[in-house]
């Protein structure tokens, strides 16, 4: 990846109306934001719809997108919603936060309102949605709408005949949920037609996407109910282990995230088939794409279903190599970033070096005392990506307000700085990031506007107050855009199109110079 700077900032805090961020107006003009601030990327996470814990990382589907996202006032300006009925739904009251359980219960209710209105099934475009994406559409909507008629239950506690997807019960389904099924494959069009708007909007202003791909699927999800070979279940379609990390310094229970694992065996007989299906589709959504968990294709924990910790767990070996020797040679060189963080064994080292990806360098992670932390700046190589900190970790000031005495004093020494109040002091680990090697920064928005315990995105292995943070439309204001501008010029990060207008700039001063001259 070249030398820049980008913003970490979900899909789901951009400032809009109705509730969550979409892909309204205000998308468009954040893009326009970071364009004049110099930034080259946008940073979200998973697009997907979300699933247990309301997660982007336990969705229903990994290639479907989350309706959420779709704008409700362009499909108001064509006619199909009216601003009375979207104001009259109640999607939540804080501006600065989702609430998740009004979103459930509305959204979907509204975009029906408009699926009942459009004459979709004569339009061309929406034609052409359907066979671009035949091999994943069918059954997402499918499994949505036997989803609904189960009570929204997982697919493990269907009926054995559609659990295991007897042809009988597939007929059986398809004519009794075919409103709905339609209905489902409705939104994901209009979520695929107003995203690739935006994406175009973006690229055009010189913004790429980095976009973000979970190891593991959800166990409730289209993925596994229509392929349940691809994972580790056994014959009655119930996971043989679980997905996880073991007990750490952290944990003493490890953490248990429940997602099924895969076949790996399987997979290989198939050319890594489905791997390749899915990279390639996220990168019709995405410029780069985020590979979460990176060491899990090395070595992955397994944990025997039904265990209520991960404690006993063990290590199995995952394809390593082969399944990004299969990627490159079906689709080609593409971006990868590499999710390399916590615990890197002497294997995991020597396939991201293999791979040729860069991996995640967070500052958050690099002072400790002992001065021998990898994410220390002065131990990054340049193929690498550094962050202040990720979605998962305390907000940059937090993160400082809470730090230990001697980490404090040890990361004070290293900056050099000891002067600077301590609500200000965030903008000295901005500063070390945009200046290291590293070829690409990218900084939460939360830490560039200096935000608290307040705008944290996640916490890892709790539930119920994740994912919900918002952005306000006047928080980035000229004042920060400007300082960010200024970090990326004095740390060669400009995007290409600032380069050129501060060139520019350069020679009108010459040309002047030169006049006053020959006067």
């Amino acid at each position: 990846m070249k030398r820049a700077c980008g913003v970490l900032l979900p899909m789901t805090s951009i400032p809009s109306n109705y509730g969550i961020g979409c892909f309204s107006k205000e998308a468009y003009q954040w893009i326009d934001q970071l364009k004049e601030a110099g930034q080259s990327y946008w940073q979200i996470l998973p697009l997907t719809p979300t699933g247990y814990g309301d997660s982007p990382y336990q969705s229903f589907s990994s290639f479907a997108g989350n309706p959420y996202f779709i704008d409700l006032e362009e499909l108001i300006s064509e006619g199909l919603l009216t601003k009375k009925e979207c104001d009259a739904v109640d999607f939540g009251n804080n501006p600065s936060y989702i609430d998740y359980e009004k979103m459930s219960e509305s959204r979907l209710k509204v975009l029906k309102i408009a699926f009942q209105r459009d004459e979709y099934e004569q339009k061309e475009e929406y034609l052409s949605f359907l066979k671009e994406n035949q091999n994943w559409l069918h059954d997402y909507a499918m499994y949505m709408a036997i989803k609904k008629r189960f009570d929204n239950a997982c697919w493990m506690e269907w009926a054995e005949d559609i659990r295991k997807r007897w042809d009988y019960s597939m007929d059986y389904y398809n004519r009794e949920c075919k409103e709905e099924i339609s209905f489902y494959k409705y939104i994901q069009y209009l979520f695929d037609r107003q995203w690739k708007k935006l994406k175009t909007y973006a690229n055009e202003n010189g913004i790429e996407i980095i976009g973000d791909i979970p190891i593991y699927v959800s166990i409730d999800s289209a993925d596994a109910w229509a392929n349940p070979k691809l994972f580790q279940l056994d014959g009655n379609y119930m996971p043989k282990a679980v997905a996880g990390c073991p007990p750490d310094a952290f944990s003493d229970d490890g953490q248990l995230w429940g997602n099924p694992l895969y076949d790996w065996g399987f997979h290989k007989n198939t050319g890594y088939d489905w791997w390749v299906k899915r990279v390639e589709h996220c990168f019709k959504l995405y410029d780069v794409v985020r590979i979460d968990h990176f060491r899990g294709f090395d070595e992955y924990y397994s944990i025997p279903y039904g265990d209520t910790t991960a404690k006993n767990g063990h290590w199995e070996k995952g394809p390593g190599m082969e399944l990004f020797v299969a990627l490159r040679e079906r689709l080609g060189e593409k971006q990868i970033i590499a999710e390399d963080l916590g615990y890197m064994t002497p294997s995991v080292k020597e396939l991201l070096k293999e791979s040729g990806f860069p991996g995640m360098k967070v500052l958050a992670f690099a002072f400790d005392p002992s001065g021998k932390s990898d994410y220390l700046p002065h131990n990054y190589d340049r193929n690498s990506v550094v962050y202040t900190g990720t979605h998962d970790n305390e907000t940059l000031v937090q993160w400082t307000e809470e730090m230990d005495k001697e980490s404090k004093n040890f990361a004070e020494t290293y900056l050099n700085n000891k002067t600077v109040y301590a609500k200000d002091k965030y903008w000295d680990y901005i500063r070390l990031a945009m200046m290291s090697c590293a070829n690409t920064c990218i900084i939460p928005a939360q830490d560039l506007l200096g935000l608290g315990k307040e705008a944290r995105i996640n916490f890892p292995s709790t539930l119920g107050n994740n994912w919900k943070w918002r952005i306000s439309d006047k928080m980035l204001n000229k004042d920060v855009m400007e300082k960010i501008y200024g970090l990326a010029k004095i740390s060669d990060r400009l995007s290409y199109q600032c380069q050129h207008k501060e060139w520019l700039k350069k020679q009108k001063v010459l040309e002047q110079e030169k006049q006053k001259k020959d006067k």
